[in-house]
């Protein structure tokens, strides 16, 4: 008996792999975390983790580096040296999101990290696509390092004050950048500091 035309295709629709609709769903949870004395403590460290799918240990590396101080992974909890605005944590959660979970191509989260000779490539089991993983250039000083007049920086915008300036929160203080947008990485040159407020110019 020959099969009609819509029973093979239901027959061909029946052994096509589900697609996965992940990308739809995925969110990664607001950072929590809060000042103790003087450190920081990042309390759903694990289930941010856990959410990307990523060993702790690597991304406590990354945020340890970012931040340019030490720490520890502490049960569920991540503890850093230093004072960190839950801001510039949440930030830099979506700079690791980005570079190391998300392809680039089909904007998935279903990736996983592999090691290509010397390099760490991340590979998305979703479309088969594969990049680099970009590497960041290390910090050379602590970001809650005493700023100084004329030091030229390169900070990532984080939102925007009520004058239209950029703003970006570096331990205790509040830099602000003119013409410039959230997410936006800028090189900019301090100008002067009064208290805990910095005002900065555009570094050529």
């Amino acid at each position: 008996m020959v099969e009609s035309y819509e029973a093979l295709l239901n027959k061909a629709y029946s052994h096509m792999p589900e697609v996965s609709e992940s990308h739809e769903r995925f969110t990664v949870p607001e950072t929590k975390s809060y000042i103790e004395g003087k450190t920081t403590v990042f309390e759903n460290f694990a289930e941010i983790a856990d959410v990307a799918r990523r060993d702790k240990d690597h991304l406590m590396k990354f945020l340890l580096g970012e931040l340019g101080t030490a720490g520890k992974i502490d049960g569920n909890r991540a503890i850093f040296n230093g004072k960190f605005e839950s801001s510039l944590i949440n930030s830099l959660v979506k700079s690791y999101v980005e570079d190391y979970v998300i392809c680039s191509e089909c904007g998935r989260p279903d990736t996983r990290l592999v090691k290509d000779d010397r390099f760490l490539l991340l590979r998305c089991d979703a479309c088969g696509g594969h990049r680099p993983v970009k590497k960041r250039k290390a910090r050379t000083e602590p970001i809650t390092n005493e700023l100084q007049e004329g030091a030229i920086l390169e900070v990532e915008i984080q939102s925007v004050s009520k004058r239209g300036d950029g703003v970006v929160k570096m331990g205790k203080y509040i830099m602000y950048v003119s013409n410039s947008k959230p997410g936006q990485t800028v090189k900019v040159k301090i100008a002067r500091i009064s208290g805990s407020i910095v005002f900065t110019e555009r570094a050529v």
